[in-house]
């Protein structure tokens, strides 16, 4: 049997190279790539059981934390994290055109902005178009001489390779996640969790912290996102590291943790890869 594995679409996305990567590291047996129009989309398709498996991007080491993943998993409390992946990402410049003739740049808001100083320093005039991912750019500029598209030069079959690599940091890098319905890890050198606080008073966050701290579990990323009930309401995202004698203590944080907060989310605990 099969097993459908949501991902950013269309095929030709970094997204769709993530995926396939997860999969082989999850072993995942018979996988079927499913693309989906919009990240948003990607996480409803888990979430309504349209799909076994969703892998989205989480963080960019450049741009930070990708909101629409965030806020769509804290819509979603169902879903845990399987495996994280960190992907180089290496835009290129592509066109059916010459770079003289540019004067619109197609692509994820993302990708636009990992560019932004090469097309600033580059393209000056270019009106930059956002796009729901770098694959579906690359498909809009083709046969146009005044479009060009930033994405993977490996999703290029008929268009002119203008420039390559534009990413403004050479150490560009994307980390993507294998979401699932079913806690299926018992261990891992990875958890996550978020959480909303009862009392946004003086403290407060510190005393959510002093909690973790306390399990002597280290935070390794911590995010803040809007609630969208009131101003100066905040959600917190945090990642930690574990080691084989943590993962008892992560057990406890729900526990620990709750007399401080509304909500609780426990995303499990996973294994992260290095960049491949």
């Amino acid at each position: 049997m099969s097993t459908r594995v949501a991902y950013l679409g269309p095929k030709g996305t970094y997204a769709e190279k993530a995926a396939k990567a997860l999969a082989a590291l999850e072993n995942i047996d018979s996988p079927q790539f499913s693309p989906c129009k919009g990240l948003r989309s990607v996480v409803e398709n888990l979430a309504n059981n349209l799909c076994e498996a969703a892998v989205v991007p989480i963080e960019n080491s450049v741009e930070g934390g990708v909101t629409t993943t965030l806020d769509s998993l804290w819509i979603h409390k169902n879903l845990f994290i399987h495996r994280a992946l960190v992907l180089p990402i290496k835009h290129s410049l592509m066109s059916s055109g010459s770079l003289s003739t540019i004067s619109e740049v197609l692509s994820h808001p993302q990708a636009l902005a990992q560019c932004s100083q090469w097309l600033n320093d580059n393209l000056p005039n270019a009106v930059h178009l956002p796009t729901n991912s770098t694959a579906e750019a690359i498909r809009m500029v083709k046969g146009s001489s005044f479009r060009a598209a930033i994405g993977s030069k490996d999703a290029n079959e008929e268009l002119n390779i203008l420039a390559y690599p534009i990413n403004d940091i050479e150490g560009n890098c994307t980390r993507f996640i294998l979401l699932g319905k079913k806690n299926i890890k018992v261990d891992g050198n990875k958890a996550s969790i978020a959480f909303s606080l009862k009392s946004n008073s003086p403290g407060a966050l510190l005393k959510a912290l002093n909690c973790i701290a306390n399990l002597g579990l280290n935070m390794s990323r911590i995010e803040s996102r809007p609630s969208k009930r009131e101003l100066g309401e905040y959600v917190f995202f945090i990642d930690l590291d574990l080691n084989n004698s943590s993962e008892k203590d992560f057990e406890k944080i729900t526990e620990e943790l709750s007399p401080l907060c509304n909500q609780i989310i426990n995303f499990g605990c996973y294994f992260g890869s290095e960049v491949e």
